[in-house]
């Protein structure tokens, strides 16, 4: 049994492919499957996948039924106790695989590891910058750890497998946000153990993430928890700063009330605060700004 199963869903990324399966194949630690899931792909990405021929690759295929659905069949189908996600246009450095499995062996009561990452924008490369201390390896609560960018990334991060039996998988009937959908559930049980190296490069489309305006999140199943638990009401609070900035670009003014009705106010910086109460021609000078700003390196994200 191999020590990690390394899960990629693929659909259309004939352009990226390749290299992202070279990212896993140059791991210093090679003690690792891959699971190349084709999500019903209509370019060539299968074909240029299966040009990589390694015994340590497992091609499979199926109808197109959304990321999350992807990867919880790699879950299903994963033969070792630690699963790796990488999304078809991410890679990972050499040091990834080796990184996590020093860092089990350290903490080998713990079950979720992960690491930082740098963000590759159309003009730059910067480093994601999180709400914790700089340490090379420490023990975090998830919520309060990413309150800036989340300190668990798709492509780069590892979880031992009873950690999807307690926490559940990705939840396919989400749209939008299902990753942190899970990773939330994750935090409320699990710490997070944290490298402050990076180890992984993220690929960032401004463009995707202006035309991504879905809305439909609903945090109610974390209603209760979040009455005796502050850490992840700032959490929540944050991401619907972001939620109403976004409904209001839609000029969908229910779900602004909606988001903006339930933050406390506390929770916000006396900036973002400002930014709720810009009218929507206003709003979208501020984003546009804004995201000149990440395409040069000069902030990593457009709405937080």
């Amino acid at each position: 049994m191999p020590f990690f199963s390394v899960v990629i869903p693929l659909y259309n990324k004939e352009r990226f492919i390749e290299s992202t399966l070279r990212s896993v194949l140059a791991q210093t630690f090679g003690d690792f499957e891959i699971l190349v899931i084709d999500n019903g792909s209509t370019d060539g990405s299968a074909e240029k996948a299966k040009t990589i021929i390694d015994s340590r690759v497992r091609y499979f295929s199926k109808p197109n039924d959304g990321v999350s659905a992807a990867r919880n069949f790699g879950i299903v189908h994963a033969a070792s106790d630690f699963i790796s996600f990488l999304d078809a246009d991410d890679y990972w450095y050499p040091e990834f695989l080796q990184t996590m499995r020093d860092n089990i062996a350290q903490f080998p009561d713990q079950s979720v590891f992960a690491a930082a990452i740098e963000i590759e924008t159309p003009k730059t490369v910067i480093p994601a910058v999180y709400s914790i201390e700089k340490k090379e390896t420490q023990v975090v609560n998830y919520f309060a750890a990413s309150q800036k960018e989340t300190i668990i990334c798709t492509s780069c991060a590892a979880f031992h497998k009873s950690v999807f039996e307690s926490a559940g998988v990705f939840d396919t009937t989400m749209s939008n946000s299902e990753d942190i959908d899970l990773w939330m559930r994750m935090g409320l049980e699990f710490p997070v153990v944290f490298s402050n190296k990076i180890l992984a490069r993220y690929v960032y489309d401004p463009r995707s993430l202006s035309r991504n305006q879905n809305t439909r999140v609903d945090f109610s199943k974390f209603s209760e928890a979040e009455k005796t638990n502050p850490v992840l009401k700032k959490f929540l609070d944050l991401n619907r700063f972001s939620l109403a900035v976004k409904s209001k670009l839609n000029g969908d003014y229910d779900s602004f009330l909606k988001f903006y009705s339930a933050i406390d106010q506390n929770n916000l910086s006396p900036k973002k605060k400002m930014v709720l109460t810009l009218p929507p021609f206003a709003l979208r000078i501020a984003i546009g700004l804004r995201e000149q700003l990440v395409r040069y390196g000069l902030a990593s994200s457009v709405f937080k």
